[in-house]
């Protein structure tokens, strides 16, 4: 009888001990607890500490609060040239609303589900409206923000009725697919190609203009400086001949020049060229008796100019 009385007690104890476990849950800084009585939620509690709870009556779920990433698996979009793209992305997200979310999702598989279909959508139907070579072109500092900005606001806005709060989406990397991975490049180098040409082609052009324009501006100055020049010897020839003028204003000087000159021009006349053996060849010259260097030579044309003096 005694065993059986300590028997009864001690199960009195481990069921006593039971309930006391049962009747008090923990809630961590990071949670959310949801109370729940025949699987209905009664209380959400968000205060982190010690709670109480009926045993074996109510249940406690718990959800986190913080912030989650949530990295997506790579999926292919089409762009508005029909060119495949894979894009590898992430999502940074919470729970707001703990009621809604077990209400509409209930668990955080389904909430991952629901957060890759919404960027899918998202990502194809703003990726679908841009051609395949300015997604590859885009930078970090321009197009690629704004691309992310507006995916994780359609992201954002189409997540609000689960009790979801998305915090950020973030496009990693775009990528070619396999199979025609080398025919893009080789289109986009054939491009860059054609564009060099043009450019080479409009820097020549240019390059030519300015020649034609230099060599045009080049021709007029050195047109302009032989006319200058003319001018110059012109107006030089000018003064010569009134100098020459002025000192040979009389016959007797007039008749000096032109004997001078005719001793210039007989000089040079018998001035001996030298061969190339080194031999200096013979001149001559023929001279007609009425020549005035002829008189000159035989000294006629002192005698005469004597005469006439004396005649005089």
């Amino acid at each position: 009888m005694k065993k059986y009385v300590k028997f009864i007690i001690v199960i009195g104890i481990v069921f006593l001990f039971a309930i006391l476990l049962n009747m008090f849950y923990t809630v961590k800084e990071d949670e959310y607890a949801l109370l729940m009585r025949f699987s209905k939620v009664i209380e959400v509690k968000e205060d982190a500490g010690l709670h109480l709870k009926i045993p074996f009556v109510d249940s406690v779920k718990k959800l986190k609060n913080n912030v989650q990433l949530y990295d997506l698996p790579e999926s292919d979009v089409l762009t508005s040239d029909s060119k495949a793209m894979s894009v590898d992305s992430y999502v940074l997200w919470k729970i707001t609303d703990p009621l809604t979310f077990y209400r509409t999702l209930g668990t955080t598989s389904e909430a991952l589900s629901r957060l890759d279909a919404s960027t899918y959508n998202a990502l194809k139907n703003i990726i679908g409206t841009m051609p395949q070579e300015t997604i590859i072109q885009l930078s970090e500092s321009e197009g690629k923000n704004d691309l992310n900005n507006k995916v994780f606001e359609q992201v954002k806005e189409l997540t609000i009725p689960y009790g979801i709060e998305v915090t950020d989406v973030k496009i990693k990397r775009f990528d070619l697919p396999k199979e025609n991975e080398s025919a893009v490049f080789e289109r986009m180098i054939a491009e860059r190609n054609k564009i060099k040409q043009t450019y080479i082609a409009e820097g020549e052009a240019e390059a030519q203009k300015k020649r034609n324009d230099v060599d045009k501006n080049v021709n007029i100055i050195i047109s302009d400086a032989q006319a200058q020049a003319e001018a110059i010897v012109a107006e030089g020839e000018q003064e010569y001949m009134r100098l020459l003028a002025e000192a040979y204003n009389t016959p007797e000087k007039q008749e000096f020049y032109a004997f001078t000159k005719s001793l210039d021009t007989l000089r040079a006349s018998l001035i001996a060229e030298t061969a190339g053996n080194g031999n200096v060849p013979e001149k001559t010259v023929v001279l007609g008796p009425d020549s005035e260097l002829a008189k000159i030579l035989s000294g006629n044309y002192i005698s005469e100019n004597v005469s006439a003096e004396n005649n005089d």
